[in-house]
């Protein structure tokens, strides 16, 4: 150790500086090695191969969440363990797959083992190492360095500033290729369907009101054929359509605005001589919250949700996004 350990905060303080040598170190000598990593998995990407993640031990799991982070942003990726792959389980690397092998020493047994192999069958080897000189490094197309000066341990035995380094790494390229492949947040809520977070990400056409639900009368109709249509519906507003095409909408605002105007003869008006003809549309495949910022923005309840060619989809209300803990 540099220097003694003197409180527990100094355990993240060793972390935190491995953390800052490892982003010298890209903005440096490992810039070029990092950008042939980002090409090689961005390419294995756009040809649907996969990235194969293998390590032992704490690399191991570091692996699997670098795996993980990969697949959730886009990027096909598995994590094959080097001890099962020894007895078989190999045949999960293809032709075209790029491997990324993490060990701190590089020269872990099980993987130094398999490298002849997975040279054969893969694209390209990867390796996370903290020795540059070693038989992993050697062995590989591009080589990232997760060297460290001590790791956070009393000892400076057990894996921790190094498993950091490469857990950081593996972000670091994970979040990389995501952006140069332009991965989009609506990319992202394909891929993260359940729980809060999927919540977050819901599209609009997952929570419109269509078919039957959706309130709608032609141009021609009455007064109190249209206040009936807005009641049975529920939403408080009802669109006027002409062929599945959106003329306006009219609003419960809209009434209370035509009875102050009209007084006893509002009942005499038809949709089309009510209607705001210049509505708030969305497109179906708009995330949840856009629509929202929508609402807030204007100040309104609901959004007409219409396809390309302007033909209405459906109607997405206030309400709709209380279930999504947006509100």
């Amino acid at each position: 150790m540099s220097k003694p350990i003197s409180s527990p905060a100094d355990f993240v303080r060793i972390e935190a500086a491995a953390l800052t040598a490892l982003a010298e170190r890209m903005d440096g000598a490992m810039r070029d090695p990092f950008e042939r990593a980002v090409n090689l998995l961005a390419a294995c990407a756009s040809i649907e191969k996969r990235v194969v993640l293998m390590g032992m031990g704490k690399s191991g799991i570091i692996a699997q969440k670098i795996a993980a982070t990969l697949s959730s942003t886009g990027t096909p990726s598995l994590f094959l363990h080097p001890a099962e792959a020894i007895h078989g389980d190999l045949g999960a690397v293809a032709k075209g797959d790029v491997v990324i092998a993490l060990s701190a020493s590089g020269e872990t047994d099980e993987i130094t083992r398999l490298l002849p192999v997975v040279k054969r069958l893969g694209d390209a080897v990867i390796c996370f190492c903290g020795n540059t000189e070693s038989t992993l490094a050697q062995a590989s197309d591009v080589v990232l360095d997760c060297c460290v000066t001590e790791e956070a341990c009393s000892l400076n035995l057990a894996p921790t500033a190094s498993t950091t380094v490469m857990l950081a790494l593996g972000d670091a390229l994970a979040m990389e290729v995501s952006r140069r492949r332009g991965f989009k947040a609506e990319d992202f809520a394909d891929l993260h369907p359940g729980g809060k977070l999927g919540k977050r990400l819901t599209r609009v056409s997952q929570l419109m009101h269509r078919g039957d639900a959706l309130p709608a009368v032609p141009p021609a109709t009455p007064m109190p054929d249209v206040i009936y249509e807005m009641s049975r519906k529920g939403l408080g507003m009802t669109t006027v359509l002409e062929d599945g095409k959106l003329l306006g909408i009219i609003s419960d605002g809209d009434l209370r605005r035509l009875l102050e105007r009209e007084n006893g003869h509002a009942l005499d008006k038809t949709a089309a001589d009510v209607m705001n003809p210049h509505p708030r549309t969305i497109a179906g495949n708009v995330l949840a919250t856009s629509a929202l910022a929508v609402m807030e923005e204007k100040k309104i309840t609901s959004l007409i949700v219409v396809d390309a060619a302007q033909t209405v989809e459906g109607v997405i209300h206030l309400h709709d996004l209380w279930g999504t803990e947006l509100i």
